[in-house]
């Protein structure tokens, strides 16, 4: 059995997933990133391959992506995260057109085509509000943690508007809607609401076009999947459980894959580059 891992080297936590030549997943792993991005990657590497029953040398090939993909020593190869999302999107989900993925402190749509390759994206990474950070800003200052924002977004009846476009003004929004009183559930679906407001306007940017997948952190929380769906009026993709973390990941193993061929066949890091 031939094994590959994907390293997604976040600016937030740090994702592995292995995949073997069958594409079966065998195993993934997950550590926050930190300052020190070797370690935290080589210790993903470690946890995933223990978790998978295997050792870090039964790994044939290694492809890191993310902000921090230049980073782990031992990588055979790095893309962008772009490129990995895609692969991955489009492996769960042949039929991906658009992909939307929401990261802690990045948030990207891209259109891609039949070959499963990037043909026009958006970015918006000037303000934390439009990202997974802010919610978790948003729950921490409100005296709970991330594993609680899926409990509050399940019970909230009634979103508070949180309209600001800049963090420090979000985060007075919130800061008000305390003092009145507001429950703490409420103010956190406002604040989903918001993000997922500003993830449909940048798929509407890249002209979205079915099937939209939705990946990143957030996407595990599912009522955030389901405003997004309400707010385009069409169905989305939605990886099950938490590979909407790993889908990255995932894209970097299959393509590690692929490298693998190409070695095997003769052809050469320019061949590998364009394929992916």
């Amino acid at each position: 059995m031939t094994y590959t891992i994907g390293l997604d080297i976040g600016s937030t936590y740090t994702k592995g997933l292995i995949l073997d030549d069958q594409h079966r997943i065998v195993a993934r792993a997950m550590k926050p990133t930190g300052a020190r991005l070797q370690d935290a990657a080589t210790a993903v590497v470690a946890e995933a391959a223990a978790l998978g029953k295997i050792t870090p040398a039964d790994l044939a090939y290694c492809i890191t992506t993310g902000y921090g993909r230049h980073q782990y020593a031992e990588r055979d190869l790095q893309v962008t995260d772009l490129t990995a999302t895609a692969r991955g999107a489009s492996f769960l989900f042949p039929d991906t057109r658009t992909v939307l993925d929401i990261g802690g402190q990045t948030m990207k749509a891209s259109r891609v085509d039949e070959t499963r390759k990037v043909r026009t994206f958006r970015l918006n990474d000037k303000c934390a509000s439009g990202t997974g950070m802010f919610l978790e800003k948003t729950v921490r200052y409100m005296g709970y943690d991330t594993v609680d924002i899926d409990g509050l977004l399940t019970k909230a009846t009634e979103p508070v508007s949180i309209s600001g476009v800049c963090t420090v003004f979000a985060e007075s929004e919130v800061i008000n809607h305390l003092s009145n009183s507001v429950p703490p559930e409420n103010i956190m679906y406002g604040a989903g609401l918001s993000l997922t407001t500003r993830s449909v306007q940048l798929l509407k940017r890249v002209k979205v076009e079915p099937k939209v997948t939705l990946v990143g952190g957030i996407l595990r929380w599912g009522r955030m999947a389901q405003a997004i769906r309400q707010d385009l009026k069409i169905d989305v993709n939605v990886p099950e459980g938490d590979l909407p973390q790993y889908t990255a990941a995932l894209g970097c193993a299959i393509l590690g894959h692929i490298r693998l061929r190409m070695i095997a066949s003769g052809k050469g890091p320019v061949a590998v580059e364009k394929a992916a």
